[in-house]
């Protein structure tokens, strides 16, 4: 078997990484690499233990799980807008969630830390990770981002 094939079978079965844009079609976001001393300048040591070391936060302990008020979530890292308030609901799962993310602001892979594979989400500006998307969410999208609410700032409207 060539290697072309071998690796289609493999995505096929979940068993490849892969990176692909949550939405499409994505505006063009100019990336934002810093060196990690930056970064652990620049973060909280919880913040940077899951947008840089990917974490996780433990349930219940962010107040942005109980945000209600119209706004933007922001990524902690660099500020890009990922979701709007809009698509925020209350998952019962302990973490903000949300059923969409703005067009482009988010990037995904497989992850594999717990064997089984679960699409990993990243902010496309500074590549943080913010959390990932499960396929149990609500209408209209199915779709639940889970995410951490120390890789998220909230700004209102």
């Amino acid at each position: 078997m060539t290697r072309r094939p071998l690796l289609a079978l493999l995505c096929t079965l979940g068993l490849a990484p892969k990176v692909s844009s949550a939405q499409a079609p994505a505006p063009q976001i100019e990336p934002l690499r810093l060196a990690d001393a930056e970064w652990k300048k620049r973060l909280s040591a919880d913040a940077y233990a899951v947008l840089r070391q990917e974490g996780t936060e433990r349930a219940g302990t962010s107040p942005l799980d109980h945000e209600k008020r119209k706004g933007t979530f922001r990524c902690a890292g660099c500020e890009l807008a990922l979701f709007s308030s809009d698509t925020k609901f209350d998952s019962g799962t302990g973490w903000p969630s949300f059923f969409t993310s703005l067009p482009g602001a988010v990037v995904t892979k497989t992850d594999f830390k717990l064997i089984v594979p679960r699409t990993e989400y990243h902010c496309a500006r500074c590549e943080g990770h913010q959390g990932h998307v499960f396929d149990d969410g609500p209408k209209p999208t199915g779709k639940r981002y889970c995410n951490n609410g120390v890789a998220l700032k909230f700004v209102p409207a």
